[in-house]
């Protein structure tokens, strides 16, 4: 734990950036962990994050792109430990989100792709344009990182997010909305 508490320190003084630091936490809070020992408390973390985490909104927006036969894509800065077991859990079709090393069947912590966040997530919508020609998109978000991403998409939507994102959001042409 001390080089993850002194990551903050560094991190705060700009020597450090997200994923790096996301990597110092995972290896420290995670590192030498097993795959069973990960989906073990991904089996229990993600059906309790869904019941009691998910907003209705989301619920709802899911369900109406769903039936308005939408090809649902997962993209999250959050890591691969748990993040496709959601998207899978929620019935997307895809889950893009930060990948974590194993090596001999151990976490590391190490990031095994970029860290997706901010014009790494745009990236990744530009990718899936490729890969999917001529689908409009949709995209949401709840941070300023994620305006990149939100702004390249037919339909950009800010949610949930603070008063300088929604400033930022109205200027790039991403609405806006509050859920709860």
């Amino acid at each position: 734990m001390p080089a993850a508490l002194s990551s903050l320190a560094h991190y705060a003084r700009g020597k450090l950036d997200r994923g790096e630091l996301k990597s110092v936490w995972i290896a420290a809070v995670l590192g030498g962990c097993t795959h069973s020992q990960i989906d073990s408390w991904t089996a229990r973390f993600v059906p309790q994050l869904i019941d009691s985490g998910l907003l209705g909104e989301a619920r709802a927006t899911l369900e109406q792109h769903r039936r308005a036969g939408d090809y649902l894509v997962l993209l999250s800065a959050s890591p691969d430990l748990y993040v496709p077991e959601i998207g899978r859990a929620l019935g997307f079709a895809e889950t893009l989100c930060t990948g974590i090393e194993w090596m001999n069947g151990h976490l590391t912590g190490r990031l095994a792709t970029p860290n997706r966040r901010g014009a790494e997530k745009a990236r990744c919508l530009a990718a899936l344009r490729i890969e999917h020609p001529g689908l409009p998109v949709t995209a949401y978000g709840n941070a300023a990182s994620d305006l990149p991403h939100l702004a390249l998409a037919e339909r950009g939507v800010l949610v949930n997010g603070a008063a300088a994102a929604r400033r930022q959001a109205r200027q790039l042409g991403v609405s806006c909305v509050r859920w709860h």
